[in-house]
């Protein structure tokens, strides 16, 4: 690691020079670009050039947004495959008096990706965290998909397993809000299938890739059109974030309980109590578990 007395401190914004102003110890949470590096904060800018230590994913793409503002710094690797090793090193530093700054390969640090480990260990050591918020690829692609209104859930990359991929799925598919998703894009096809299956054909959803990037895409359909329009893997480049909009409100949907109960008395009257269950779970959105306990309870 650096020793805090030799560390050049000077970062560059266009043709200007600066030197950052000094930092109290502490470890600063830095967001950085998902894609354009020109969407960096001069607030985040500044804390990386002030730090004494930067603790990155990937050394080598924070070289490139270090260069890009003219901080000239080594970069100290700390990621999922060091962290056993690395977090404590960085723990031991910040006792020490020394400032970190955490970043990640793009995008604010913690979500999907290591950092989530190291600020409760620092947190546990009493040491102060500070977020520096920046650019973020949900926010962006909950803003552009246009199927953002009060909530939103944030889920993650979903299992490369189908069984498992749906399972979740099918926990999520009621959830009264906007859900996002990461996705490689060797699977985005094949997950939009899923979700057309699960979610309904009609339900709209949103493919956002290369956010912010030269050749950004945001296509908003139905689920159905759009796992169709991505059909084969081989048509989809780029980092990619799925945003599904929330479920569609259908009168015809059974919601209330005594409206419930009728649908699994009506259903029970022809298939088995488990099949019911699930007929009646496909229709109204709500667990199999629960309406199977509804109907041995109506029994």
């Amino acid at each position: 690691m650096p020793d805090a007395e030799t560390v050049d401190r000077h970062y560059q914004i266009g043709s200007a020079s600066f030197r950052a102003r000094p930092l109290e110890p502490a470890l600063y949470i830095v967001a950085t670009p998902i894609g354009n590096l020109g969407d960096m904060t001069i607030r985040g800018i500044e804390t990386l050039a002030a730090a004494d230590i930067i603790a990155c994913e990937d050394t080598r793409v924070s070289r490139v947004l270090l260069e890009r503002y003219g901080i000239s710094r080594r970069p100290y690797a700390y990621h999922e495959h060091n962290a056993d090793t690395a977090g404590p090193k960085l723990i031991e530093a910040l006792l020490a008096g020394k400032s970190v700054a955490l970043v990640s390969d793009a995008g604010t640090p913690l979500v999907s990706d290591p950092g989530g480990r190291l600020v409760p260990e620092a947190k546990a050591a009493g040491v102060k965290v500070v977020p520096i918020p920046g650019a973020s690829s949900v926010l962006a692609a909950l803003t552009a998909s246009g199927l953002f209104k009060d909530s939103f859930y944030f889920a993650g990359f979903l299992s490369s397993k189908q069984g498992q991929r749906r399972a979740r799925l099918e926990q999520l598919k009621a959830l009264d809000a906007a859900l996002v998703f990461f996705e490689s894009p060797n699977r985005a096809a094949a997950t939009l299938v899923d979700m057309a299956d699960v979610f309904g054909a009609e339900r709209p959803a949103s493919l956002c890739r290369e956010l912010t990037k030269t050749y950004e895409t945001i296509v908003t359909l139905p689920l159905q059109e759009l796992a169709a329009a991505f059909e084969g893997e081989d048509r989809i480049r780029g980092e990619v974030v799925l945003v599904v909009g929330p479920p569609i409100e259908d009168a015809n949907i059974p919601r209330s309980d005594n409206d419930i109960d009728a649908l699994l008395r009506a259903l029970v009257l022809e298939m088995p109590p488990a099949k019911a269950a699930g007929e009646a779970a496909r229709m109204t959105g709500r667990p199999k578990g629960e309406l199977y306990q509804r109907l041995l309870a109506m029994k």
